[in-house]
């Protein structure tokens, strides 16, 4: 590792496959906490490169758990977290949206690392028992159209790193590979991303997949469409700027997606919004979101997608595949 970290301290690159051998080795233990703790830190100091991150990817998806999902047309929704935004749980909320829609999704989550409460927290919060059994993967795709795969069971060689980042308590490259980790390899992918810069990574790497794919990115700082600015998404189409008046929207106030203040409140709040009891700006928000998923899964516009989203929220479609997936999953 002292040979890698003067590599990085001099400002030299990683090749992929170099990239893919230390996090193997990372994953293993070969290193000690001080020396993993040093090589996460370099990443937050300079921009990774396309070949540093799809090494690390490619070891993260050699070590995972699989889960055989290719026949479902499944969708992730997730952010990279690291915005320091502190919002409500917007894109877990949105999966649910999706799900009682009628699409099947695969959602890749874990507890906040640098915010108060990530997508694992609140769920188990509310009664979710986090599994990596197929059999029930399965069965919660099946009968409620969502799973939720809790990242450390499924990257159980993450465990080393696990304290680490927790002690950190700040973004590293593993928010980055979050996404492009899920073991169950959906078909289809939405992503938030904390900067321009990584937003362009992500639409570089992706367009090198089969993946339908949408990369949205705030202008104002978000990993998710905030509607409290413009925004900027990449998909396998192309890239654009988008405004919340080209989803029919109003924009919003950075004070209307705040979130708890601790898990239990954020459970509290994620519970109401999800029983359509949330405010206009809570709802749309997760709506603009879920509905941009709608439309990457069945290609057809933004306020189609929408609509589809709004209607599995106010009739209560949402609600229920939440409550399935707990009947299944408690």
């Amino acid at each position: 590792m002292k040979n890698i970290l003067n590599k990085l301290f001099n400002y030299q690159s990683l090749e992929k496959g170099e990239a893919r051998e230390i996090l193997i080795n990372l994953a293993s233990g070969y290193y000690n906490s001080s020396q993993m703790a040093a090589f996460m830190t370099v990443f937050m100091m300079r921009n990774i490169t396309v070949d540093e991150l799809s090494g690390f990817r490619d070891a993260m998806l050699e070590l995972c758990v699989k889960i055989p999902a290719e026949g479902y047309n499944a969708i992730d929704l997730c952010g990279t977290g690291g915005d320091g935004k502190d919002t409500f749980n917007i894109s877990t909320l949105a999966s649910f949206v999706v799900a009682g829609a009628g699409y099947h999704v695969a959602k890749h989550g874990n507890y906040g690392v640098s915010s108060v409460c990530g997508s694992s927290n609140v769920l188990e919060y509310l009664g979710c028992k986090f599994s990596n059994d197929v059999g029930r993967i399965m069965k919660s795709f099946d009968q409620s159209k969502i799973a939720f795969l809790h990242a450390p069971m499924f990257h159980p060689a993450m465990k080393n790193v696990a304290p680490i980042r927790k002690e950190l308590g700040v973004k590293t490259f593993f928010n980055m590979l979050g996404p492009m980790v899920n073991p169950a390899a959906p078909t289809n992918q939405m992503i938030g991303v904390f900067n321009l810069q990584l937003a362009r990574l992500y639409g570089y790497l992706y367009q090198n997949t089969e993946k339908k794919f949408l990369i949205v990115h705030s202008l104002d700082g978000y990993d998710e469409i905030s509607l409290t600015g413009n925004f900027k998404y990449i998909s396998h189409k192309g890239e654009a700027i988008g405004t919340p008046n080209l989803l029919g929207l109003s924009y919003l106030e950075a004070a209307d997606l705040v979130g708890g203040k601790d898990i239990k409140s954020s459970a509290k709040l994620f519970e109401k919004i999800l029983g359509s009891k949330g405010t206009t700006a809570q709802n749309n928000v997760v709506i603009a979101n879920a509905g941009l998923a709608i439309s990457t899964i069945n290609g057809l516009p933004f306020n189609t997608g929408l609509e589809e989203a709004r209607v599995s929220l106010v009739s209560g479609k949402a609600n229920q595949a939440f409550s399935k997936f707990l009947e299944i999953n408690n």
